[in-house]
């Protein structure tokens, strides 16, 4: 169990905390692509700060506080100029660097603009996401995770917004014997529920070992299931989980970043970012559109939604409260990925506090341009598992999922379908 002053630590992450601090010194996806492709606004909220994201008519982005210093009025239905923003109110215009460029009714010479500035950030597209900065100068380079830059996959996005804190989402990333209770047992409690069929389920096998290994870019995620012994690639590669905030996982079908961004200390925004890879020999159409959906975390009777993984985990995420009590916890030896995880947090903070660049944090480009993260293909030896019950995962919620699949597997979409949802 931790003390009430370390949980605190952990899980604050508003300006000037110290895990708020350490957290500002990464890139975070904050919306995807197709959600600006013209000049338009969205409101975003990171880190406790209250955002206003938008594409001028030059088509590039910008990032600023949501609220104008004239009067307080939302920049979320502000005007899109050239270059930058301009307040609906009384016209004040801002530029992608926060300076206010015009007050229209102030008198001609006057410098009273000059002297007005917002917050405003730094953004980056990568992939069919919008990044952004929130950190000190210099800014470091957006990392390219090879999912970000793979050629010919598919992509699809999905995203929910978690009414939790974001350190029990990750410390859910460092739990591998939740999968054959979570994700196994209970999965086929549900089916029975449902009066579904209970096949054999390879999820549901017994943990025989698990372990946690620290490599270059965080925690390397380990398993050796009932049946399995340490030669299976769950054992011998693994998956990662990169710091601070992203697990990958996948098959031989389909990889995925899981991706969690602390909105304030109890909402976490959450992308499934996914990409379908095609069997050997089928290229996918160039610039298919990238998918955009949401995961629900509840149906309409105001009940978790549990048939399907991802709503598993999420359901497990929100019940433990918006920010866990961790002080009254009971840890077993089967926790140990979760206090390895905290303490890389600590061990993080440690090296902000002598001034030294934490983890994960990029500044030779050369360096950042491709990194290739390790990740098994044979995921519980059964062969393609999870691209086969891709409508048991969030992407079941992929407007275009079976044309996906069609077109992973056949190279063709399917007949009368249309590819362009989104």
């Amino acid at each position: 169990m931790l003390t009430q002053e370390q949980n605190e630590t952990l899980i604050r992450v508003g300006k000037g905390t110290p895990v708020g601090s350490l957290l500002r010194r990464y890139w975070f996806p904050i919306a995807a692509g197709s959600e600006l492709t013209k000049a338009g606004t969205k409101k975003v909220k990171i880190l406790g700060e209250d955002l206003v994201l938008y594409r001028d008519k030059s088509g590039k982005l910008g990032l600023v506080q949501e609220r104008c210093p004239h009067r307080g009025v939302s920049l979320v239905y502000g005007i899109p100029e050239e270059d930058g923003i301009r307040c609906q109110y009384h016209g004040w215009c801002f530029n992608h660097q926060g300076a206010c460029t015009e007050q229209p009714n102030e008198p001609e010479h006057s410098t009273f603009k000059d002297r007005i500035n917002i917050s405003a950030y730094h953004t980056e597209e990568l992939g069919g996401l919008i990044f952004a900065y929130m950190g000190p100068e210099p800014v470091p380079v957006l990392p390219k995770y090879d999912l970000f830059v793979k050629e010919n996959v598919i992509r699809t996005i999905g995203y929910a917004e978690i009414p939790c804190n974001w350190l029990q989402i990750m410390e859910n990333s460092l739990d591998p014997i939740h999968l054959e209770w979570l994700h196994g047992r209970y999965f086929e409690h549900v089916f029975e529920q449902q009066g579904r069929p209970v096949e054999e389920w390879p999820i549901s096998k017994h943990h025989v070992k698990i372990g946690f290994d620290k490599f270059d870019y965080g925690i390397i995620k380990k398993r050796v299931l009932e049946g399995q012994t340490e030669e299976c690639e769950d054992w011998a590669i693994g998956h990662p989980v990169v710091f601070p905030n992203m697990l990958r996982v996948g098959d031989l079908g389909a990889h995925t970043f899981q991706i969690r961004v602390p909105m304030d200390d109890t909402h976490t925004y959450h992308f499934w970012y996914t990409c379908f890879i095609p069997v050997s020999g089928i290229e996918v159409p160039k610039d298919y559109p990238i998918s955009l959906y949401e995961a629900p975390l509840k149906d309409e009777n105001g009940q978790y939604i549990t048939d399907y993984i991802d709503g598993q985990d999420m359901m497990a995420w929100v019940t433990q409260g918006e920010i866990a009590n961790r002080t009254i916890e009971r840890l077993g030896t089967s926790d140990k990925g979760i206090i390895m995880f905290r303490q890389m947090v600590l061990e993080e903070l440690a090296k902000l506090e002598k001034g030294l660049d934490p983890i994960c944090v990029f500044r030779d480009p050369q360096a950042a341009e491709h990194i290739k993260l390790p990740q098994e293909e044979d995921k519980f030896s059964v062969g393609d598992l999870l691209s086969g019950v891709a409508k048991d995962w969030n992407t079941r919620y992929a407007p275009n999922l079976d044309e996906i699949i069609s077109l992973c597997k056949h190279g063709k979409p399917l007949t009368g379908s249309s590819s362009h949802n989104t």
